[in-house]
């Protein structure tokens, strides 16, 4: 067996699976329009959509830019406890007295596209569904099915168990004109089923295949759907879903001072076009708090949250200058490469950065021997921090040369993140944007 080794160290390893895994995903017309998604749950609704509460945030996530809104878990649930009910997938009546699609026409109708948040492979066991089903359709073990968090597993080899989810997804596309859907996951199956199976393995194996092909089967006759990968927050993050997925959350953090080292190093494991990191400003933040929480959601998919809608008019302007300022860089996504200036980030450390190389890099030689020089991986004394210009592209007379983090040179983006930054101690530096031209 023969071993590739990098012979550009971190860099060269990370741009080689950078390559490899944007070679494995399926064409699709998101990889070139990377739309800002506004999803209602985190720090905002969080699972508890109405009418009432939705149409207004709906409002403000358009004037902020967003392209997509996602309405998250709840609307499905004429009651308080859905966890165990879920499967039937049938829109709210108490939630939205005039039906969900005055919801769905209001995105519309405001310019974006609507999504809709769906757990597909649980049924709960108080679900109409649990009855309506097989046993054959659910992962068993021992001929009895597996039970996890009051919730049955949808077992995908069994053609009951595909169309019940064909006729789901095919309803709420058709008839409800969805066009995007968070696709969730909070269970866990424990090592598989031995239903029909030579091991439990080979069974849970052989579902996760047939779930592959379900994906495929949907995007065939959905081309233009767009997919999220949740999982409870990044917790099933592999290139056997996201080369056919089109964008993956990151996290569930509900702390905005803590998920920078998430997003930083999202790039490790998922391509910066498909890196979901939540941006959840509040009406309640100082304005560098806005900033800061907008940061983190920059070098990657938007993924926009928060209560807008209770937002001033100077606070709306900022999520919005931001939204604006990211749709003018996204367009490098696709092809940047991602680059650690302070190295991978660890849990505590008070300076983080990522940097997004795009295009291409040429390079002369003019004589000698040897390699080309690189700069430095290493971490570098800690200066005082870096005033991230106002403006993409342009220069401040807040940002001041030579204070930026190491980077790589004029064309690479960083984001910084300091939870002891000045404005936090009442001084006016305003970091908003994740652009500084002095690296």
């Amino acid at each position: 067996m023969s071993v590739a080794v990098s012979g550009d160290g971190l860099d060269g390893a990370v741009a080689a699976l950078t390559a490899h895994r944007r070679a494995l995903r399926r064409p699709h017309p998101d990889r070139s329009a990377l739309p800002v998604v506004f999803n209602d749950y985190m720090n905002t609704l969080m699972g508890d959509p109405t009418t009432a509460k939705l149409l207004p945030l709906i409002d403000a996530a358009a004037a902020a830019g967003a392209e997509v809104f996602c309405v998250d878990a709840g609307w499905y649930d004429n009651g308080s406890d859905w966890w165990d009910s879920v499967g039937e997938w049938q829109p709210s009546q108490t939630r939205f007295p005039r039906g969900i699609e005055e919801v769905l026409a209001r995105i519309r109708e405001r310019g974006m596209v609507p999504g809709l948040w769906l757990e597909p492979e649980v049924i709960g066991v108080r679900s109409p569904m649990a009855d309506k089903l097989p046993d054959e359709a659910f992962l068993q073990r021992g001929g009895e099915r597996l039970v996890e968090a009051n919730r049955y597993h949808l077992d995908l080899r069994h053609p009951r168990a595909v169309a019940h989810l064909d006729e789901v997804v095919d309803r709420l596309v058709e008839q409800l004109g969805v066009g995007y859907f968070k696709l969730d996951y909070n269970i866990d199956p424990g090592p598989g089923t031995d239903l029909s199976a030579g091991s439990v393995g080979a069974g849970l194996l052989d579902h996760n295949r047939a779930h592959l092909q379900w994906l495929d089967r949907l995007l065939d006759r959905h081309p233009d759907l767009v997919l999220e990968n949740c999982a409870s927050g990044g917790m099933r993050m592999d290139y056997a879903l996201l080369s056919r997925m089109q964008l993956q959350s990151t996290s569930d953090q509900q702390d905005f001072l803590r998920y920078p080292p998430i997003a930083v190093a999202a790039p490790m494991s998922v391509l910066p076009e498909q890196s979901a990191s939540w941006a959840y400003p509040q009406p309640d933040m100082t304005d560098e708090q806005i900033a800061y929480a907008m940061c983190t959601g920059m070098l990657g998919r938007l993924y926009l949250s928060g209560r807008l809608d209770q937002m001033d008019a100077g606070q709306l302007d900022s999520v919005r200058t931001a939204v604006r300022t990211h749709q003018s860089i996204r367009a490098d996504l696709a092809g940047a490469v991602p680059l650690w200036p302070l190295g991978l980030p660890g849990w505590d450390d008070p300076w983080l950065a990522l940097a997004l190389r795009a295009g291409t890099s040429p390079t002369w030689r003019r004589g000698g021997a040897g390699a080309p020089p690189r700069p430095s991986q290493q971490a570098q004394p800690a200066r005082s921090p870096c005033r991230t210009c106002v403006g993409a592209r342009s220069t401040s007379t807040s940002c001041t040369p030579g204070t930026c983090p190491p980077g790589r040179g004029m064309g690479s983006r960083h984001r910084v993140a300091d939870p002891d930054h000045p404005r936090r101690r009442g001084d006016s530096c305003r970091p908003t944007l994740p652009y500084c031209p002095h690296i």
